[in-house]
């Protein structure tokens, strides 16, 4: 904000010095503090409204834009009714195979057993 270096610093508490005096320094520097913060609180309110202004603004930008999308999308998809192509449907259907699960009955011959697998890192090694 300020571009103050550390000689113009000193010459600023020089000054201040010489015109407070050094008795009433200590108050003055802690009435500084306070309007600083004062004017520190007073900023970052004025920038969260006007932030908050922008993106309200940018909203209201945007749901304009998503209105006139939606209603360009809903006028293409009135347009095809007849043609079956962009005709809006849902999932596939369902195969009446693919509908009924298979259970093992007792006609069904046994299923093999798996052979057992050794871990990667075992010293036994397998035949």
């Amino acid at each position: 904000m300020f571009d103050i270096g550390a000689s113009e610093l000193l010459v600023i508490l020089i000054v201040a010095i010489l015109v407070i005096g050094p008795k009433d320094m200590p108050l003055a520097m802690r009435t500084a503090g306070r309007w600083i913060g004062k004017i520190r609180r007073v900023s970052t309110h004025f920038r969260s409204g006007i932030d908050a202004m922008i993106r309200e603004a940018e909203l209201e930008e945007m749901e304009k834009k998503w209105k006139a999308q939606n209603e360009a999308i809903m006028a293409r998809s009135g347009e095809g009714d007849a043609d079956p192509v962009h005709e809006m449907t849902g999932p596939p259907a369902a195969s009446a195979e693919a509908a009924t699960p298979t259970f093992p009955t007792e006609d069904d011959p046994p299923a093999p057993a798996a052979e057992p697998q050794l871990p990667l890192d075992s010293p036994k090694k397998r035949d």
